[in-house]
């Protein structure tokens, strides 16, 4: 018989076991969006490491895209980067990076405008 001690030991290595065995999963869509634009989406999933981008073209030229890659754990971790240009021809472009836990989180981030200027936020919250 399994003492109480083992029991959870076994669930943790048969959770552990699972997780790593779990296959790659890719998905990809590209559809038009409702003013005449279209946005396409592609993500991928390999263990507790998912990625994804994202392309959105507006129908007066202005495009945006962004890509990011998150990691699932006790704390959940995830990048994002993106960039865009306007119909105009200004660009902008920015990252955010965020951690998750059972109790709080936290964020921070950069964008940078057309004209150079950069603005830098950090947030934090409880759950």
């Amino acid at each position: 018989m399994l003492s109480s001690a083992k029991f959870p030991l076994l669930c943790l290595g048969a959770m552990l076991v699972w997780s790593a065995a779990s296959p790659a999963t890719a998905e990809e869509w590209k559809r038009p969006t409702a003013h005449g634009g279209e946005i396409s989406r592609s993500v991928s999933k390999d263990g507790n490491i998912h990625t994804g981008s994202t392309t959105r073209t507006g129908p007066n030229g202005g495009t945006y895209t962004s890509s990011s890659k998150c990691v699932g754990g006790v704390v959940d971790r995830c990048a994002r980067s993106y960039s865009g240009t306007g119909p105009d021809g200004q660009s902008f472009s920015g990252e955010r990076v965020s951690a998750r836990g059972p109790f709080r989180g936290r964020s921070a981030g950069s964008i940078t405008g057309p004209d150079g200027n950069t603005i830098h936020g950090f947030r934090r919250w409880r759950r």
